[in-house]
């Protein structure tokens, strides 16, 4: 926990002492969740028959101005957990019937969760989900190997422009492609049980934002370069909704098209990726989960 004191656990390096203050995400060293839960709408080889075993981490190294998770990303709520009781929690969506432990942006939690991970390890017997924003350090990651066996990286934007703007982030995407190539290393490539269930693997997230398909395509060409089509899994999704301060941009103040989407499924189907896409009414503040600030279980 050492790191927790100078934390450089996600790019930014903020160096801040979190066992005193909050670091860059907004978050100290004692760990604070806003929700846990069985999750029905992440990828369907994530959700098995009961879903997904959701923990919704507050804080967030990004600062993205539509984040649909705002509540608990940049405005605090959440409450105290301990790692006993982190530990804990992930037996009882286990016991619900979870298909995995799905950790929603744990970056600036790793040591805990690790410690937690540790804890239930013999007899957790399912997978662990690092569900996050892409903007990862390797050396963080490579605390997680032999811990968890899945990552779903949002992989958000390839222009640095873009990235500034939209997420205060301007190295977004070099940080981000190499994250990636450590979680493939981790992970390797996708394994499946019996039911179609994810057991290993590495699935890209990509948000197509309004007005940015020609960004979006960019990105896909470059995860072509990087790694085989059988080497991850591709998710396009089309659920972009202005929240937040989405609304301080007018090219964000709209959903993104038909049009737009379709764009980019179909350059990501041209570049050989297989994986999922969403039904345009995904884009809905309906699937935004209620998330509390203290314990309700």
């Amino acid at each position: 926990m050492d790191i927790l004191k100078h934390c450089t656990l996600c790019p930014r390096r903020c160096n801040t002492d979190r066992t005193k203050s909050p670091g860059f995400c907004g978050e100290t060293d004692k760990v604070r969740i806003a929700r846990a839960d069985l999750h029905l709408w992440e990828e369907p080889c994530l959700v098995g028959e009961h879903g997904a075993g959701t923990v919704f981490f507050s804080g967030c190294s990004l600062k993205c101005c539509f984040c649909q998770n705002y509540e608990i990303s940049a405005l605090g709520k959440g409450f105290e957990v301990t790692t006993r009781e982190l530990g804990d929690i992930f037996l009882k969506l286990r016991d619900m019937g979870a298909a995995n432990i799905d950790l929603v942006s744990p970056t600036h939690f790793v040591p805990q969760i690790c410690s937690a991970l540790d804890m239930v390890k013999d007899s957790l017997k399912i997978p662990a989900v690092y569900n996050c924003g892409g903007y990862e350090q390797v050396q963080t990651l490579k605390m997680l190997e032999g811990r968890v066996s899945i990552f779903l990286p949002d992989l958000k934007y390839y222009n640095s422009a873009l990235s500034q703007k939209y997420s205060a982030a301007a190295d977004y995407f070099p940080a981000a492609i190499n994250a990636i190539k450590e979680m493939v290393r981790i992970a390797g490539k996708p394994v499946f049980d019996p039911n179609g269930v994810m057991q290993r693997g590495v699935i890209v997230r990509h948000l197509v934002l309004p007005g940015q398909r020609h960004d979006s395509m960019r990105l896909l060409d470059e995860l072509a370069s990087a790694f085989d089509t059988d080497q991850i899994l591709i998710s396009i999704m089309s659920q972009f909704v202005p929240v937040y301060k989405a609304f301080e941009h007018k090219e964000l103040s709209r959903r993104t098209s038909t049009f737009e989407y379709n764009s980019v499924v179909d350059h990501a189907v041209k570049l050989g990726f297989e994986g999922f896409f969403q039904q345009r009414s995904s884009a809905n503040t309906h699937f935004i989960p209620e998330f509390y600030d203290c314990k309700y279980f």
